[in-house]
């Protein structure tokens, strides 16, 4: 098992020491020495040539997103995680399988997203990440501390589509399926974007959104649902709140946990 070499440069004693903590559990995970600032960092990437870097926004001396963008001219350019404590830059994640972004705290189960897309590139043996992954993330994190992102991103997801990249406010979701080895996620608005996610990927993803699993297949919007409709063995279809009145199979043993979630709603 190839072990992914692993850098933190962040300058907070104390966020460095809880994500070494989260990073150490994981087997396949071998920690570099840590760079406390900017400057260090770029010192130590030539000489210990990590497959990721944790990079903090906000560092004295030399600004994480400043490091950035001169390790993405370098000559080693590893996989790049931005962290930082301020929600204003109002990236959630960007999905781009090649650089993510964290939020302080950190939350293990969002840590695991993040090192399951770095392993899927290491296995896949790119060795560097991709330049339109760097100029995304780049631009997504160079909103400054004191504004507030655009309204327009606020709550938004990216996903992949293909050759391209769409943000989709995640309560347009109508649902999405599972077809062969992709996904389809369908809007309110008629949009389909095809995935390379897996659902159980996506549904993590939209953690905290009012979604519900009715069948192995398929990953349903909740406050899209216009009825029930009985079909048979106790089984039921979903009737969404779209012109087409899409139906989607509720199996009779999620149809029991959507009621129960329905009538506590």
């Amino acid at each position: 098992m190839k072990r992914i070499k692993t850098m933190i440069a962040e300058d907070e004693r104390l966020a460095r020491e809880e994500l070494a903590y989260l990073l150490e559990q994981e087997p396949d995970i071998e920690l570099l020495p840590h760079a406390a600032n900017g400057r260090e960092l770029l010192e130590l990437v030539p000489l210990r040539q990590p497959d990721v870097v944790f990079l903090d926004v906000h560092m004295p001396e030399l600004e994480g997103l400043q490091a950035a963008r001169m390790l993405k001219a370098s000559p080693v350019s590893p996989f790049i995680v931005f962290t930082t404590a301020y929600d204003e830059y109002a990236v959630e994640a960007f999905g781009l399988n090649a650089i993510d972004y964290l939020l302080k705290p950190y939350s293990h189960m969002r840590l695991k997203e993040t090192l399951q897309r770095i392993r899927s590139r290491v296995q896949e043996g790119q060795a560097t990440p991709k330049q339109e992954a760097y100029d995304v993330a780049l631009q997504a994190a160079s909103y400054p501390s004191t504004e507030a992102a655009p309204r327009s991103m606020r709550g938004k997801l990216l996903f992949d589509d293909g050759d391209k990249h769409v943000l989709v406010d995640p309560e347009a979701i109508l649902y999405a399926v599972r077809e062969e080895r992709v996904i389809r996620i369908w809007t309110a608005e008629g949009q389909r974007i095809t995935s390379k996610s897996t659902l159980q990927e996506l549904e993590e993803k939209l953690a905290g959104y009012s979604f519900f699993r009715p069948h192995r297949s398929y990953l349903v919007n909740v406050n899209r649902i216009a009825e029930l409709s009985p079909w048979q063995n106790g089984a039921y279809n979903i009737v969404l709140k779209d012109e087409q009145r899409t139906m989607i199979p509720l199996s009779r043993e999620a149809a029991r946990d959507l009621f129960r979630l329905l009538r506590e709603a």
